[in-house]
């Protein structure tokens, strides 16, 4: 049972903390002394307020610095609770794409991961995917974290996931020097893969990037072998825009339920498409508040900008396993009204910034 100073952290999917208890039981958690990490221990002797009595809103976390940068040297040891005892159940140690430099890492504890696969697999059923089909993702493995969510998600919604491994640093290393040519290469090699398993199994579910569906779109013998087998495509990375979704959806894959979602290694999950949104309109992306929360802002003042406007994508995530608030994304996107119960912002038409921590942004095979 959990105890009531954490029990608004562990409420078990489905439940919905109150906002301010949350916060208040968050920063407890992560800034007491018995149960706290080493690293944001360590961190509050360097802020200028304290979280424990000055934190008590989403909106508070503002106050906080954006430390994301400081995930590239942290020793990932000191990023786990001591709350969680000397063997907590981690999942695996994740790094970003590494786009502005050496990557940021994170470790992912087992909690959180289920509290996660909830969280998509429900949005899945709201979708219309169906359960118990074998899934085939053209994802990140390795360090990536988005490979262990294809696994799992692939485990617990359908039956099994078949993998074709994407190094999205070595496509934005050949962009980066001016091997276009080979970049698109390994590209066509990737969906050459793809087609293999999608023409000797019994493929239900595809899981890929808005580049590789468009590489896929102009085969048309893929498409058809799709529209045979695949009977919904999850895409994830950042942009989709709305006139490729809707021909995607009408035209090309007409009998196929077409899902997107938004995350990042430093969200530590992701955010599902609404459901039941019009073809035409824009793909919009609820948080899975209020464990992670948007705001979208403007970049040189953090001030939120009115619905309807564009602006940065400003990430927090406050759970029990992980505290990062703050967060300033590379992403651009519009600000949508959150569903009645949501915290904080919905995004919609997420796009990368030309230029991130001075330097030039590659999206590459996202």
């Amino acid at each position: 049972m959990p105890s009531p100073a954490t029990r608004p952290l562990e409420l078990p999917f489905g439940e919905h903390p109150d906002p301010e208890e949350f916060i208040k039981s968050a920063m407890e958690w992560h800034f007491g002394p018995e149960t706290g990490s080493p690293f944001w221990l360590e961190r509050a002797r360097t802020l200028e307020f304290d979280p424990r009595t000055d934190v008590k809103t989403h909106e508070d976390l503002k106050l906080f610095p954006n430390v994301a940068a400081e995930l590239r040297n942290v020793r990932v040891e000191d990023l786990i609770p001591r709350g969680y005892g000397a063997r907590p159940d981690a999942v695996g140690v994740f790094e970003s794409g590494g786009t502005t430099g050496a990557p940021k890492r994170v470790v992912l504890l087992r909690d959180w991961l289920d509290r996660m696969l909830a969280t998509s697999n429900a949005n899945l059923d709201a979708h219309g995917f169906e359960r118990g089909a074998n899934w085939l993702g053209i994802v990140p493995t390795g360090p990536h974290i988005v490979g262990e969510y294809f696994r799992r998600s692939a485990d617990t919604h359908g039956t099994r996931g078949f993998t074709i491994d994407l190094d999205p640093r070595w496509v934005k290393r050949l962009i980066a020097q001016g091997k276009g040519r080979d970049a698109g290469a390994y590209a066509e090699h990737l969906i050459d893969q793809a087609e293999f398993v999608l023409r000797s199994q019994d493929i239900g579910v595809l899981t890929i990037t808005p580049s590789l569906l468009e590489r896929l779109a102009q085969r048309d013998d893929l498409v058809e072998l799709v529209n045979e087998k695949v009977h919904a495509i999850r895409w994830g990375g950042t942009q989709l825009d709305p006139d490729s979704r809707h021909l995607y959806r009408t035209e090309i894959f007409p009998g196929t339920v077409l899902c997107g979602n938004y995350g990042s290694t430093m969200i530590l999950g992701m955010a599902g498409e609404r459901p039941g949104l019009p073809d035409p309109g824009p793909c919009v992306f609820d948080a899975p508040s209020p464990y992670v929360t948007f705001s979208v802002v403007d970049p040189e003042n953090l001030r939120t900008v009115g619905y309807g406007e564009r602006g940065r994508v400003l990430v927090s995530h406050v759970s029990k396993s992980f505290l990062l608030p703050n967060n300033l994304e590379r992403d651009l996107a519009t600000r949508v009204a959150p569903p009645e119960d949501g915290v904080g912002d919905s995004v919609a038409d997420i796009a990368p910034v030309a230029v991130f921590e001075n330097e030039t942004v590659i999206e590459g095979v996202y």
